[in-house]
This record gives C-alpha cells, sequence and structure tokens, in this order.
C-alpha cells in the first residue's frame, strides 16, 4: 500500500523536479536581455527575438505548471506564500504576462508603442523575472515572515473564510529582499545563469558569423558572475545554520549545517549535486575552451535541472522545513503539515504517470522545430511566421 508519507516525498520531488526545468528553460529569459547587446542591426535583433519566440512558451508554461502543481499537492504553501508576499509573485506574473504580449504584438500593423518599447519588456521579462524567482526560491533556505495558526479554522462563521496564514510584514514579499544577503546572491546567480545558458543556447541555434564571433566574449562575461555568485549562495547555506524538523514531534529547531547534513544523511542528494555542478562546469568550460563546440547548453542545461531539482529536495527532505517562518518557527512549513490529503496526493500521482508522454512530446516537438541552424534569410521569407 501506498503510504502518504511516500506520497508527500513523491510529489515534493515533482515540484523540484518541475524548479528545475523552469531554471533551464530561464534561457529565453536570459537571451530576451541580450537582444541589443548581441545584435547590432536590426537583422540580428529579429534573428534573436526569432530563435527566442521559438521557445518562450516553454517557459511560460513550465511557470504556470510549477504554481499549479504547487497549489493542488501543497495548498498551505500556496496560501501563505501567493497569498501573503503577493507583491513578489504580482511582479513575476505581470514580467511574464509582458512577455508573452510582446512577442505577440511588437511587429505588428499599427503597433503605437513601438517595436523597441515591446523589446523593451522584454528586457524586464529577462532581468527582474530571472532574479525575482531565484531571490523566491532563496527563501526556502532563509526563510520569511509569516504565522500560521490552523486553529482559525474552527471559527469558520459562514460568511467570511477563516485566514490560516497571516503574514507579518507590510510589505508582503518585498521585504525579502532586505532580509538576508543569500537573497541577493541567489537572485543575481539565476540572472547571470539565464544569460549563460542563453549564449550556450545561441551558439548551438543561429547561424551568423557576426553573432557567432560576440558569443564568445559574452559567455565568459555572464559565466564568471553566475559561478562567484552561485557558490557564494552555496557554500554559505551549507555552512550556515537550517530548519529541523523533529520527526517525533514536529517542533521546528534551527540546526548548525542542517544542509550539509542533509547531503551527508542521503547520499544519493550529495552525489546528485555534484553531477549537476560538474554538468554546468562541463558545458561552460569545454565551450570556452573549443569555440566551435555548439553542444555545451544541453550539458549546461540538465546539469542545471539536477542541481536546482537537488537543492530544492535538500530543502524538503530529510526532516527539514522547506518554507521556514522567521517570525514563528513553529509556523514552519514542511512536506508533511502543509500537503493535500491523501486521497488528493494518490490521484493526482496516478495523473502524473501522465508526464513521460507529456515530456516525450514536448522533445518531438522542440527537435521539429529545430532541424536546421536559423539564419536571417529564413526569418525574412514572406511566408515565414516570424515575430
Amino acid at each position: 500500500m501506498i503510504t502518504y508519507s511516500f506520497l508527500q516525498h513523491y510529489w515534493w520531488f515533482l515540484i523540484s523536479l518541475l524548479a528545475g526545468l523552469l531554471s533551464f528553460l530561464l534561457f529565453v529569459q536570459g537571451g530576451q536581455t541580450m537582444i541589443s547587446s548581441l545584435g547590432k542591426t536590426e537583422d540580428e535583433r529579429r534573428l534573436i527575438v526569432n530563435v527566442l519566440g521559438k521557445k518562450w512558451e516553454y517557459t511560460f508554461t513550465t511557470l504556470v505548471t510549477f504554481g499549479g502543481a504547487f497549489f493542488a499537492s501543497f495548498p498551505l504553501f500556496y496560501s501563505t506564500s501567493f497569498g501573503g508576499a503577493y507583491w513578489v509573485w504580482m511582479l513575476i506574473l505581470s514580467c511574464f504576462i509582458l512577455q508573452a504580449v510582446s512577442y505577440e504584438y511588437q511587429n505588428r500593423p499599427g503597433n503605437f508603442f513601438g517595436r523597441n518599447a515591446y523589446r523593451g519588456f522584454l528586457f524586464y521579462n529577462g532581468l527582474i523575472g530571472t532574479f525575482l524567482l531565484g531571490a523566491a526560491i532563496a527563501t526556502f533556505f532563509t526563510g520569511s515572515q509569516f504565522l500560521v495558526n490552523k486553529a482559525n479554522i474552527a471559527e469558520f462563521s459562514g460568511q467570511f473564510a477563516p485566514i490560516i496564514s497571516q503574514w507579518q510584514s507590510p510589505w508582503h514579499g518585498l521585504e525579502l529582499l532586505f532580509s538576508d544577503l543569500r537573497v541577493w546572491l541567489l537572485g543575481l546567480a539565476v540572472f547571470f545563469l539565464a544569460r549563460t545558458q542563453a549564449v550556450l543556447f545561441f551558439k548551438n541555434r543561429i547561424s551568423n558569423a557576426e553573432i557567432e564571433g560576440r558569443l564568445d566574449k559574452a559567455l565568459v562575461v555572464n559565466a564568471i558572475p553566475f559561478l562567484v555568485f552561485f557558490l557564494a549562495f552555496l557554500i554559505w547555506t551549507l555552512a550556515g545554520k537550517g530548519f529541523a524538523v523533529d520527526p517525533a514531534t514536529g517542533t521546528v529547531s534551527l540546526e548548525q549545517y542542517k544542509y550539509f547534513n542533509n547531503l551527508i544523511q542521503v547520499p544519493a542528494l550529495l552525489i546528485l549535486l555534484l553531477l549537476g555542478i560538474v554538468g554546468v562546469l562541463y558545458g561552460i568550460i569545454f565551450s570556452i575552451i573549443k569555440k566551435s563546440w555548439r553542444k555545451g547548453i544541453w550539458f549546461t542545461g540538465i546539469g542545471t535541472v539536477i542541481t536546482v531539482t537537488t537543492l530544492l529536495l535538500t530543502a524538503g527532505f530529510n526532516n527539514t522545513a522547506y518554507y521556514p517562518s522567521t517570525y514563528d518557527l513553529q509556523s514552519s512549513l514542511t512536506i508533511f503539515n502543509s500537503s493535500s490529503s491523501y486521497y488528493t496526493l494518490k490521484v493526482m500521482a496516478v495523473v502524473s504517470l501522465l508526464i513521460p508522454f507529456v515530456m516525450a512530446y514536448i522533445f518531438y516537438a522542440w527537435r521539429a522545430l529545430e532541424k536546421t541552424h536559423t539564419t536571417i534569410d529564413e526569418i525574412n521569407q514572406k511566408d515565414n511566421h516570424a515575430y
């Protein structure tokens, strides 16, 4: 028989995997911040926009799926974070809405905003969207200011829904920018990772001598700060205190080296983290050494998925509070006290068996769109749908 604990762990794994996939697909956002720096002519900029335009829907869909899966499997997190830190999430969502509008309308007849205005929206999405997503994930390790009182359910009057979670800051999420330096470290790491992966993606997809000549420098310029910010966040987090949960009582307490201990006590997590980091480094370093090599995006991309997935597993597995409260430690959320019912998780687990088929279709569609490298002549064809 499938246990409740197994389902809770299973769904935290799926949530972590979706976060890893989203982190990889953010290369679209990273590329949007480089349209002007890599494209010096209008043809070159259109080439970059159209290469990214074939992939932006994957990122948007993954973000929506990530949010929906979190809501269904861990509703208390959804109501606490999305309902409390709503300014952060509203800013993130606005970024992605502007992205969708920008791709579809930047070249439409009668566009009174102008093409450059929409490209400015794409830059905004690439900068603010990636940074805030990284900052939000950082709070899984640094904590947030909220109070959870499940006893409020008993006070339901029939007129108003009971308020279980209450955010304790009037900034409603924006205070995270002033709460812990690690928030900035991970936010900037995600931003520069997105740009680094964008460069590797362009090396893989674009056939244009002028743009390709600028990619090698752009790779170094973005990869170095990414590695600095990410390693600083990782070392600080592993060497600092974490939020441990007593499995017998559910009491949350601070434990020195908690996340490092998780890696040691669950060796599979340590192995996966090392494999992910090696994959990221291999894709970057080999692309710098061998300038004609075009496959770096796959090594760095897969490494990113594995690394981010493992980090979130480390934040939630092994009796750890994945969404800690710095206002009240005992309000911290774990995969046990914030999940849906056994029946809900079990039914969704059956539905999740369709995921491999969906992934296979995405892989097929991706390959179908990328049979050849994209050129300026291709996007200038009159019968070709181009952004």
